[in-house]
């Protein structure tokens, strides 16, 4: 029996699955780390946390697996988090800075003042906002003392989450990412799928530091050094965690949608093999490209925050103890009584795109109580998915009929019937919900003969349940518009 390795290395923690060719689960390791906030609006992580992370991970996964019997990994990641790393000792020149970051806000604004936006929207499918890599790699070669130097000269690699892990595990002998995730970092052109000089000039990035471009599924380096590990395994799946997610759903049919619940609400629906502009202010975005040459692309909306505002409640305001507790809490009430949560915490993503935006609580009466609240914030995030998935429609032309769910939230009835309700569409929750790491699986056995081709895949998703509408429309159309008024004033 052969296994294949998923690592998933999301925001708060890492993940190791090992899957078995019947897509059986193995073994499985977890790990969470460090949050660094240095000052309001800025995230960072410690690379070598990260490390630390997916080595424990990995070690737990592999409890009761021969090592031998590992026949491919798969890497996912948290996408745009960006490590600069010096090329001769592998050592971080500066803490990751993370997709929630916003201290580029004001450099993105000179941008925009500058008049790029049109034009790197245009090669990269992206609006220029701090989300992205490019302005956080500016950002660390203008404040580390001599880094921008070191970086012409070609002494220091950039990458994001699956590149750092990469390097590591091949003992430093490969630096590469792959199409999905070079296609996050303002500096790549979607179209060529090349590194674009133009980009660089604008964003301010020495072509010496960027990694090479590779496939999402194709063997690209083999393990050297890891405990645990043989070295020579192949690591043969790189994958941005949501186009990961996107694959591990079996969405291989243009219009074929998804919607993960994990730290943000990510929703992707596949468009084909051409890049669809959105005119709703959603992203064009590389889905993957396999091996075989298969590409296909995506239109995505990005809520910066779903299961954090459920973080929010344990851990700043103590509603509970764990994030698990807030279905009972929020089932307490029948409905939020007028109580309206806005989870702007790090701004507001697609289709807004107001980065200054804050989160707020509007409606409150004496009678609100902590249930009020947790159900407030659960409605809240799934109200965001309604402005993006309304707009995807628009710039699709086409409407959505079913959406498929997953990430941890996704196990809350409760909140994929509030979703399923307000979007007025049949909500299908797979039988595993961790399906970032499956695509990261699937990608890599794909790679290396595993599974022979998407047919072997798509026959091992199988569906948990299916969510119908239930809510009366004008019901619903009352909370769309009291959500409204209070987006407006986030």
């Amino acid at each position: 029996m052969r296994h294949v390795i998923a690592i998933d290395q999301g925001t708060t923690g890492s993940t190791v699955l090992v899957l078995d060719e019947q897509l059986q689960l193995r073994g499985r390791g977890y790990q969470e780390y460090r949050q660094i906030y240095p000052q309001p609006g800025w995230v960072e992580h410690d690379p070598e946390d990260i490390w630390t992370s997916v080595m424990f991970a990995l070690q737990a996964a592999l409890a009761n697996i021969d090592p031998g019997s590992i026949a491919a990994i798969g890497i996912t990641n948290q996408r745009e988090t960006s490590v600069l790393w010096d090329r001769a000792t592998g050592k971080a020149v500066h803490n990751a800075i993370v997709w929630q970051d916003r201290r580029t806000a004001d450099r993105c604004g000179e941008l925009k003042a500058n008049g790029k936006e049109a034009r790197v929207k245009e090669l990269t499918g992206l609006t220029i906002d701090p989300y992205f890599s490019g302005t956080k790699v500016r950002w660390m070669l203008d404040h580390v003392h001599g880094l921008a130097a070191r970086a012409r000269a070609g002494d220091i690699a950039f990458g994001t989450i699956d590149c750092y892990l990469l390097s590591r595990l091949t003992g430093r002998a490969v630096h590469a990412t792959d199409v999905t995730n070079a296609s996050r970092t303002l500096l790549f052109d979607i179209h060529q799928l090349a590194w674009s000089d133009e980009l660089l000039e604008v964003i301010g990035v020495p072509r010496a530091i960027l990694p090479e471009v590779v496939a999402s599924s194709g063997i690209v380096g083999t393990t050297k050094g890891i405990a645990g590990l043989p070295d020579g395994i192949p690591i043969a799946g790189l994958a941005g965690d949501q186009q990961s997610a996107l694959f591990g759903q079996a969405c291989f049919t243009p219009g074929d949608a998804k919607c993960t619940y994990g730290t943000g609400a990510f929703i992707l629906m596949n468009t084909g093999d051409k890049p669809v502009a959105s005119k709703s202010g959603l992203l064009t975005t590389v889905a993957w490209k396999l091996g075989t040459g298969e590409l296909r692309y995506a239109l995505e909306g990005s809520a910066f925050i779903a299961g954090a505002a459920v973080q929010w409640l344990r851990d700043g305001l103590n509603f509970f103890a764990s994030a698990k507790e807030i279905e009972a809490l929020a089932s307490n009430v029948p409905d939020s009584g007028g109580v309206i949560v806005v989870p702007a915490f790090a701004g507001l993503g697609a289709p807004h795109w107001r980065p200054e935006a804050r989160a707020s609580i509007t409606g409150l009466t004496r009678g609100t109580t902590r249930a009020h609240i947790a159900r407030a914030t659960l409605e809240g995030i799934a109200l965001q998915n309604v402005d993006i998935l309304r707009a995807m429609e628009r710039d699709a032309g086409r409407p959505l009929t079913t959406l498929k769910v997953d990430g941890g939230a996704s196990s809350n009835d409760l909140l994929m019937q509030f979703q399923c309700d307000v979007l007025g569409v049949e909500i299908s929750r797979p039988e595993v919900v961790e399906t970032t790491a499956l695509g990261a699986a699937f990608l890599a056995g794909l790679g290396t003969g595993v599974w022979k081709d998407q047919d072997a895949v798509r026959k091992t998703w199988r569906e948990q349940r299916r969510f119908k509408p239930t809510t009366d429309r004008a019901k619903v159309n009352e909370h769309l518009a009291r959500w409204d008024v209070a987006v407006a004033k986030a």
